[in-house]
């Protein structure tokens, strides 16, 4: 049967990360869901995501934990070839062949696989015929996998013009679904958590110009000079991914010194963004520090830098451990003159694990939500 384009569909209707996460799972059992999204969006971290929802650890593929309930295995599909996921061997008392299975899939281990099969589409004709016995019948070449387990699979919307194709009897048997950019508040709340802890100043970026996660399908992105276009022929651009790949250089400034800093910046997320980076990282050196503010929160020097007021917030989130410390560093944000900056502060810390404990039960975030309710 004929290829076909993987169809989007109209009206905005996508998935969030945080939705798919959830609905994965549910029907990944017996339904295979192909996430579609543009570059750098958060696919292949969702196998990780559901790791922790399921209370398991993610490693490296390949690595096995006795504890965990589920075997975890991320298969690169275009660069693997068919004897990457099993042969046939001659078994000579009998002469016949029969199909030995990579260990990859971990077949040995009784715990159902949580599968996830990344680039599926842009994988050789040939191969996508053997992952699609694996995604319709839960089977790798003849031997099956264990009951329960669940497969999906990731790909680029067709319009990225990168390859993605699918054959059509194929795709009505799977259930293709777009998945949405992350908007600010999400990505933040990503890179804000423990395991992930993005530096201040790329989330500070982020805060201040969170037009950087707009899609080149939004309206009125013509002129966005950060975000990925298909037909612009550039390769270096601001993307949730490429944002978290800049945090090496970020961290490493010092060591690099400014130029190479500015190179590498621009090489990873664009030169517009690069140019803007660097402004950020100049207002940093200015800054009062985190104790000098926690101890005279109504005196000290208030940066008039709206990016300097977020690298601020956000080093914030990342210190502040007792409920004196954030009702004092509350009295220095309320010095603020935009309540909408003050709320970047507020939503961190309520979806930050470790600031929602203490938010929860913080008088200063509680008079401040009621006042300024009509923001949320």
């Amino acid at each position: 049967m004929a290829n076909a384009n993987v169809n989007t569909l109209q009206l905005g209707s996508s998935m969030t990360i945080k939705e798919l996460r959830k609905f994965i799972p549910v029907v990944g059992k017996e339904l295979t869901v192909i996430i579609q999204s543009e570059p750098g969006c958060g696919k292949t971290s969702l196998l990780a995501m559901m790791a922790e929802d399921n209370g398991d650890e993610w490693r490296k593929p390949g690595d096995v934990c006795p504890d965990d309930k589920w075997d975890y295995i991320y298969v690169d599909c275009p660069v693997k070839d068919m004897s990457d996921i099993g042969m046939t061997i001659p078994v000579h008392a009998s002469k016949t062949l029969e199909y030995y299975v990579s260990s990859l899939f971990c077949l040995d281990s009784p715990k159902p696989k949580m599968i996830l099969l990344d680039e599926a589409l842009k994988a050789p004709k040939l191969m996508q015929i053997i992952y699609t016995r694996l995604m319709l019948e839960r089977m790798v070449g003849d031997k099956p996998l264990t009951r329960g387990s669940v497969i999906f699979a990731s790909s680029n919307n067709v319009s990225d013009g990168v390859g993605d194709s699918i054959m059509a009897h194929v795709g009505n048997r799977v259930c293709i679904i777009p998945m949405s950019k992350p908007t600010m508040n999400e990505w933040l709340e990503w890179a804000g958590h423990p395991q992930t802890m993005i530096s201040r100043i790329v989330r500070a970026f982020v805060g201040m110009f969170p037009r950087c996660l707009a899609s080149y399908k939004d309206s009125g992105q013509e002129d966005n000079p950060y975000i990925f276009k298909p037909n612009s022929g550039v390769v270096s651009f601001v993307s949730p991914r490429s944002l978290a790949k800049c945090d090496v250089i970020v961290r490493n400034r010092d060591i690099l010194g400014e130029n190479a800093t500015r190179v590498a910046l621009a090489g990873t997320i664009g030169a517009s963004a690069a140019g803007d980076m660097m402004a950020f990282l100049s207002v940093e050196k200015s800054l009062a520090s985190m104790e000098e503010i926690l101890a005279s929160p109504t005196t000290v020097a208030m940066p008039k830098e709206t990016a300097a007021q977020l690298m601020l917030m956000f080093q914030a989130v990342d210190t502040v451990k007792t409920q004196d410390e954030l009702s004092n560093f509350m009295v220095f944000v309320e010095r603020m003159n935009s309540s909408e900056v003050q709320s970047i502060f507020f939503t961190m810390m309520c979806r930050n694990p470790k600031g929602m404990k203490l938010a929860r039960y913080n008088q200063k975030i509680s008079d401040w939500a009621k006042t300024n309710h009509e923001l949320f």
